[in-house]
């Protein structure tokens, strides 16, 4: 195509002020869905026509605010503000999934600072790749499948916006000096969005607030029986099981197709109103799988996510079968070095220890002193590779031992740092499924019945501890602990 295109575009919308945080959701909504409308329409009549003539654009829908003083805010929440005065902006995408995150942040910078918020066009256009993304009849044919480029006649993904320079704190204000105010731009969003449904088979919608992972298929049987249990008891709050495929049951009764294929990281939803209720990943195994599934669950803005999986016990008094929360994380899995630099400290957080440490009490019936005898409190260390006993013993023992690692992974550190990185509640409770410096390998027939029973108990103690965490106020999750010196206002 040797001649340039003329573009065609929506019709320009003005800017609007909005002080009712409901009302500016609705408008972003209202833009965004003629934006995507406009693209699917042009799209299929592209298509159709198997001819490209102009070139057509659309754009993602943007929040700014604007705050002029150093007035004094309600800061008993670590967001919802900003700490100086300036122009803050950030685009929108898929504002009818996120309403209600959209609308409580909005809400807050409103009345904290006393002020309007803009909503208006980007000026970031809005790959057409995203834009049908939602409508699975729509597929979008690789290049080199049409007579013409798909990117001479629409916009196709940019990694210039799919970053993360905001959240590594690595952001560069431009020329005008407007800042972010959310943790992640429109298109990087939309990455993820679509990476998730790849990897997980389940749509984003069904997702929810409190995210556990775990690196072993029988969690995910004992997920779905505990599912269906909750789904016969009307006083548990859950409304239905999602499995992959986006296979939902509301009744306890009801029959899971199932996929002839599943996805690299099987997903299962037990659902609450208002996306409350608990989301369970099957990463499998090894610090990469992690560090993917949390750079894209992170978008979703979850309250807490926890690792509850397989680990090797370091120490002699541990039993197969005993569980290991951690309070500290020994990095040793190099995938978030880039990111997060290794000497970065990635925190126990209060909260989190103590739901976790008292579901296990809830849950085994043990307290205090005696709690002891099945659950050890210590560093955790994750590591790259799952042969690491073949090694030389000298420096990883050494190393393991100076750092007081109680249990090693793969996976762990990886989403207690990515949490961090997020600002996403993390913690860890791991159980013991072998001793390799005891010659207590990982082999075929070693499972004792305490290991078994402990297995079963596992799952029921991380999903008790989302329980309780769902239950406390969002201050006393999302802390200040996980935020730097300048934060973006939007959680």
């Amino acid at each position: 195509m040797s001649e340039r295109l003329e573009i065609q575009m929506p019709a320009t919308a003005e800017p609007e002020f909005f002080d009712d945080a409901k009302a500016a959701v609705a408008r972003v909504i209202a833009l965004y869905e003629e934006a995507t409308s406009f693209l699917l329409e042009k799209f299929n009549a592209t298509m159709e026509s198997g001819q490209a003539a102009t070139r057509y654009r659309a754009f993602y829908p943007e929040v700014r605010v604007t705050v002029a003083s150093h007035l004094k805010h309600d800061s008993r929440l670590s967001f919802g503000h900003v700490p100086v005065p300036g122009v803050f902006a950030t685009t929108i995408t898929r504002p009818d999934l996120f309403r209600n995150y959209l609308t409580q942040q909005l809400d807050l910078m409103i009345r904290n600072h006393g002020i309007k918020v803009q909503v208006g066009p980007s000026n970031t256009a809005m790959p057409v790749h995203f834009a049908v993304a939602s409508r699975p009849d729509v597929t979008i044919p690789q290049e080199g499948a049409l007579d013409f480029s798909l990117r001479d006649v629409f916009d196709v993904p940019d990694l210039a916006n799919m970053n993360d320079d905001i959240v590594n704190g690595t952001f560069t204000v431009g020329p005008d000096g407007t800042k972010p105010l959310a943790p992640f731009t429109a298109q990087r969003v939309d990455y993820s969005l679509a990476r998730l449904s790849h990897y997980t088979a389940t749509s984003a919608e069904h997702f929810q607030n409190h995210v556990l992972f775990t690196n072993y298929q029988f969690y995910v049987d004992e997920f779905e029986k505990m599912a269906r249990e909750k789904l016969a008891d009307p006083s548990s709050g859950y409304t239905s099981f999602v499995a992959p495929g986006n296979f939902e049951i509301t009744d306890p009764q009801g029959d899971i197709p199932g996929l002839a294929k599943l996805p690299q990281m099987p997903t299962y939803h037990m659902k609450k109103p208002d996306g409350q209720g608990i989301t369970l990943v099957n990463i499998g195994v090894g610090p990469s799988n992690a560090k993917t599934a949390t750079d894209h669950i992170a978008v979703l803005r979850p309250h807490a996510w926890l690792m509850v999986g397989h680990c090797a016990g370091l120490r002699n008094s541990q039993k197969l079968g005993d569980f290991v929360l951690a309070h500290a994380y020994l990095r040793e899995d190099h995938v978030l070095d880039d990111d997060l630099p290794i000497w970065v400290p990635i925190p126990p957080l209060a909260e989190i220890q103590v739901a976790l440490q008292d579901a296990v009490a809830e849950v085994t019936r043990l307290e205090g002193y005696e709690l002891k005898r099945i659950m050890r409190t210590g560093t955790v260390a994750s590591i790259d590779n799952r042969n690491w006993e073949l090694r030389d013993q000298t420096g990883p023992v050494q190393r393991l031992s100076q750092s007081r690692a109680v249990a090693l992974d793969m996976e762990s550190a990886t989403i207690a740092a990515n949490g961090f990185r997020f600002r996403v509640p993390y913690g860890t409770l791991l159980c013991v499924s072998d001793k390799p410096l005891h010659g207590e390998l990982k082999l075929p027939g070693m499972a004792t019945e305490f290991y078994r029973t402990q297995v079963a108990n596992h799952l029921q103690i991380g999903v008790r501890a989302m329980e309780l965490i769902s239950a406390m106020p969002l201050d006393r999750i999302h802390s200040r602990k996980l935020r730097s010196f300048e934060e973006t206002a939007f959680l």
